[in-house]
C-alpha cells in the first residue's frame, strides 16, 4: 500500500477488480453462502433485466407481462426468498441485511427498478419480521416463500398518503381504522380506509401492511394493520404513478376499504377498559424498519456509481476510433480521450465516490448483522430485570451509557495496561454491547442514506456528462442516463435529504457515539504510521477539526447572543452532518483498502497483482480523504466564523486591538518592517484602510486556526496520488464489451 513518486518504476492496476477482491473489501470471502447468492442475482439482473431494460420495458407506467415475467425470474434465483428464515422457506440462517445489501447492489448495477421490485417485498414483510406476531410471522413468511407451482403471496408496505405530497411526512396520517364489529366474548372485527400514494409491488401484491391512526374511541392511537386481497371490501391497486424513473418496479395509489380482524394489528394488542391498545404504534414500528432497509438503497446508488467505471473507460479510448486520421496503435487511438487529465480526474471521482459509498454501506450492513440478534439478547435480558419499553426502557438504557463509554475505552487501552478484570466484565454484558452498536447505527444508517444517494446523484450526473451527448440517449452504455435519473428517486426513497440531516443532528450527539468516534481519530492515526500514502493523517486530523466544530457550537452564540446548536438552528446542525458523512465515507473505504492489504496475500487469486492493486486503491483512498478533508474543513470555517459579527470601524469596542499611527511608528523604530503585519492603523486624523471594518479576530479561536492550519498541510502530496491513480486509469485492461446488453 505504500505510495511511491511519480516517475519512479512501481506496480499499478491490471485490470478491474473482479469478486474476489470485492470479497475481501466487503467481508464475505468466508460466506460460500452469499457468494452464491450474488453470482445468481447477477446472472439475473445482467440476463433478463437488461434485456428487459434494453427492450424498452421502461417505457410504460403500466405493469406488463413483460415486467411480471421478472418475478418468476426472482423466485427461481432465490431473490424472493433471501429476506425468509429457514423455517419459513428461506434459505439463510441469521441476519440478512449483508445478503439484502448485496442483492440490492447486483440488481441496480443494472437497473434500480428491478432492484425496487425486489427489495419492497421484503420491505412489506419487514414490519411483521420486525414487530409481528410469532403467529403473524409464521402465517406471513411461510406464505411469501416460492415453492414448487405455488406463486409466493407478494407484500406491499403502504405508509405514504396524499396529504397532498406524498414522503412529506411520515408521522401525518388520514388513513383510520374504527371498530366495525364487537362482539362480546369476541375478538373485534377492525375497519380500514386508506388511500396510498406512490405505493411499490400493489400491482401484484397480495397483501399489504398499512400505516393507520385511529378514527375511533374504543382504538388507542396509531398501528399497522396486515390487509389481504381477498378481504372483504375494496383492495384497489389504483392508478400507476406517471413517474419518469424506476419503471421496472410497479408504483401506484392503492384504495383500501376493508373489514379485517383486530388479529391483523401488527405485533398484536391489548384491552384496556375496553379499548384495543396495538402493542406499537406504526412510528415505532417504520423506526424499526427503516433503520435497516435506508442502508440497501444507499447502495443502489453506490452500485450506480461504480458500474458507471467501465463504460466510461471504453467510451473515452475509443472515441475516435473509426476516423482516417486516426492510424491504429496511436496515441489518440489507444487512449482517445483519456490522453487528457481533465477526463481521468472527473472519472477517478466517479470511481472513489462509488467506493467509497460502497464501502460505508456494506460496513453498515455487516454492523446490523451484529447488532440484530445482540438486540433481541438486550431485550430479553432487561425484561427479566421487569425493564418492558417505553419511558422505561429509555431510563434504563441511559443509565447504562457511562458503563458503554467505560468499555470503549477499555477495550482502546492495551491488554497489559487495562483492568482486563471489568473489561471483560462489560464486554460480556449484552446491554453495554449493544449500546454501543446501536450508537454508531443510529448514525452510520442515515449516514449513508444521505451520503450516498445524495452526493452520489450529483457525482452520477458527472459519470452522464462524461459520455457528452451519449451520455442522455437510451442506448448509453450501461444505461447511464437511467440510473442518473433512478438516483434522484432514491435521494427521497424512505426520507429525503433533510429527514436523514436531523435524525443525524440528534443522534451525532449521542455520548458513546462521540467517545467511540474519539477512538476512530487514533485508529486512523495508527493506520498512517502503517499505510502512509492511504489518506488517513489527513483524514484523522479532519475528525479532529470537525469534533472541535462540534464542542464549539454547542456552547457558541451567535451575533445576536442566540444559542448556535440547536433543533430550529438547522443552517448549523445540517452542514454539520454533511461533513460527518464525508468522514464516514472516506474512513469506510480506508478500512476496506487496509482489508485487502493484510488479507490479500493469503488469496491465491488476488496476491498475484496485489501490489498494483493496493497502489491504486490506496491512491484513491488518498484522493478521497483529501477530497472529505476540504470539505471538512470549508463547512467547519464557514461555521465556526460565519456566525460572528464582523467589526465596524463605527461601532464601540472595534478599534480595539488597531494601531495607531504614532504607535506604530514608534513600534516601526524597533522593529523594521512591523508595519507590514498590522493592516489595521487608524491615523492621527482618524481615517483608515479602505473596507468595512478591522480585520476579523481570532479570540478564542486559536485551536481551530491551528488545526486548520494543519489540516492544510496534511493534504501534501494528495494530488500527486490523484495523478498516479489517473495513470493507472489510462492503462488498465478492461473486458472487450459489457457483459450485459446496451
Amino acid at each position: 500500500m505504500r505510495a511511491t513518486a511519480i516517475g519512479k518504476e512501481t506496480q499499478t492496476l491490471r485490470t478491474l477488480p473482479g469478486d474476489d477482491v470485492r470479497q475481501i473489501l466487503w467481508r464475505f470471502g468466508d460466506r460460500f453462502d452469499l457468494q452464491m447468492l450474488v453470482q445468481s442475482v447477477r446472472a439475473v439482473a445482467r440476463g433478463p433485466v437488461a434485456r428487459a431494460v434494453a427492450n424498452g420495458a421502461r417505457h410504460s407506467h403500466q405493469w406488463t407481462k413483460e415486467k411480471d415475467d421478472l418475478l418468476r425470474e426472482f423466485d427461481a434465483a432465490g431473490i424472493t426468498s433471501v429476506f425468509l428464515d429457514p423455517e419459513f422457506g428461506g434459505y439463510l440462517a441469521g441476519p440478512k441485511n449483508l445478503a439484502l445489501a448485496l442483492t440490492a447492489f447486483e440488481l441496480a448495477w443494472v437497473d434500480a427498478g428491478a432492484a425496487t421490485a425486489s427489495l419492497a417485498g421484503c420491505l412489506g414483510l419487514a414490519p411483521i419480521h420486525e414487530r409481528g406476531t410469532p403467529e403473524q410471522k409464521a402465517e406471513y413468511m411461510s406464505r411469501s416463500a416460492p415453492g414448487g407451482d405455488r406463486t409466493p403471496l407478494r407484500g406491499a408496505f403502504c405508509l405514504t398518503e396524499p396529504i397532498p405530497y406524498v414522503g412529506v411526512e411520515t408521522g401525518l396520517l388520514s388513513g383510520k381504522v374504527r371498530i366495525a364489529e364487537w362482539r362480546e366474548g369476541q375478538e373485534p372485527l377492525l375497519h380500514v380506509t386508506k388511500r396510498g400514494r406512490f405505493i411499490t409491488n400493489m400491482d401484484f401484491a397480495g397483501f399489504v401492511t398499512a400505516a393507520v391512526d385511529s378514527g375511533d374511541p374504543k382504538i388507542h392511537g396509531s398501528c399497522m394493520v396486515i390487509l389481504e386481497k381477498t378481504d372483504a371490501g375494496v383492495f384497489d391497486p389504483g392508478a400507476p404513478a406517471r413517474k419518469l424513473v424506476h419503471q421496472l418496479s410497479s408504483t401506484t395509489d392503492p384504495i383500501f376499504d376493508l373489514t379485517v380482524p383486530a388479529s391483523r394489528i401488527v405485533g398484536g394488542y391489548t384491552i384496556e377498559d375496553g379499548v384495543v391498545v396495538p402493542n406499537y404504534s406504526h412510528s415505532e414500528i417504520i423506526e424499526a424498519v427503516f433503520r435497516r432497509t435506508r442502508v440497501t438503497v444507499g447502495l443502489m446508488t453506490a452500485a450506480k456509481l461504480l458500474s458507471a467505471v467501465e463504460p466510461l473507460i471504453r467510451y473515452h479510448r475509443e472515441r475516435f476510433r473509426g476516423g482516417e486520421s486516426v492510424p491504429p496503435g496511436s496515441p489518440r487511438f489507444e487512449l482517445g480521450l483519456q490522453q487528457r487529465e481533465d477526463v481521468l480526474h472527473r472519472l477517478l471521482e466517479v470511481w472513489s465516490t462509488g467506493e467509497a459509498a460502497a464501502s460505508l454501506g456494506f460496513s453498515t450492513a455487516r454492523l446490523f448483522d451484529e447488532l440484530d440478534p445482540l438486540e433481541r439478547e438486550k431485550e430479553r435480558v432487561l425484561a427479566a430485570q421487569g425493564v418492558h419499553g417505553g419511558t422505561a426502557l429509555f431510563k434504563a438504557l441511559r443509565k447504562r451509557q457511562p458503563d458503554a463509554i467505560e468499555c470503549l475505552t477499555l477495550a482502546a487501552q492495551p491488554a497489559g495496561r487495562r483492568n482486563q478484570e471489568r473489561y471483560d466484565a462489560l464486554a460480556a454484558d449484552p446491554v453495554v454491547r449493544f449500546l454501543a452498536l446501536d450508537a454508531q447505527a443510529n448514525v452510520l444508517c442515515p449516514a449513508v442514506k444521505l451520503w450516498n444517494t445524495g452526493h452520489g446523484a450529483n457525482v452520477l450526473r458527472e459519470a452522464v456528462s462524461l459520455m457528452g451527448g451519449y451520455g442522455i440517449t437510451e442506448d448509453c452504455p450501461g444505461f447511464l442516463g437511467y440510473k442518473w435519473m433512478d438516483a434522484q428517486l432514491e435521494a427521497t426513497y424512505e426520507g429525503p435529504e433533510a429527514v436523514q440531516r436531523r435524525q443525524l443532528s440528534l443522534t451525532m450527539t449521542n455520548e458513546v457515539f462521540l467517545a467511540q468516534f474519539k477512538l476512530w481519530i487514533g485508529e486512523m492515526r495508527r493506520i498512517a504510521a502503517r499505510y502512509p500514502g492511504s489518506g488517513a493523517c489527513a483524514l484523522a486530523t479532519a475528525m479532529e477539526l470537525w469534533l472541535w466544530t462540534l464542542n464549539h457550537l454547542q456552547k457558541a452564540t451567535d451575533a445576536a447572543g442566540v444559542k448556535l446548536y440547536s433543533g430550529n438552528r438547522q443552517g448549523v446542525t445540517f452542514p454539520l452532518a454533511d461533513a460527518l458523512c464525508w468522514l464516514l465515507a472516506s474512513r469506510a473505504q480506508i478500512l476496506d483498502v487496509v482489508e485487502l492489504a493484510e488479507q490479500g496475500p493469503s488469496h491465491p487469486v488476488v496476491s498475484e497483482g496485489l501490489e498494483g492493486l493496493q497502489n491504486f486503491f490506496t491512491d484513491l483512498c488518498h484522493a478521497q480523504a483529501a477530497r472529505a478533508a476540504g470539505e471538512v474543513g470549508r463547512i467547519c470555517a464557514e461555521l465556526v466564523f460565519g456566525y460572528r459579527r464582523h467589526p465596524s470601524w463605527d461601532a464601540e469596542g472595534d478599534y480595539q486591538g488597531c494601531y495607531q499611527e504614532d504607535e506604530l511608528i514608534a513600534i516601526e523604530s524597533l522593529v523594521p518592517g512591523m508595519s507590514a503585519w498590522t493592516p489595521d492603523m487608524i491615523r492621527e486624523d482618524g481615517s483608515h484602510a479602505s473596507k468595512a471594518g478591522p480585520c476579523a479576530r481570532m479570540d478564542g479561536l486559536h485551536d481551530f486556526t491551528r488545526l486548520r492550519a494543519k489540516l492544510d498541510g496534511c493534504l501534501t502530496g494528495s494530488l500527486l496520488a490523484r495523478d498516479r491513480a489517473a495513470h493507472a486509469l489510462a492503462h488498465v485492461m478492461i473486458p472487450q464489451a459489457l457483459d450485459y446488453p446496451a
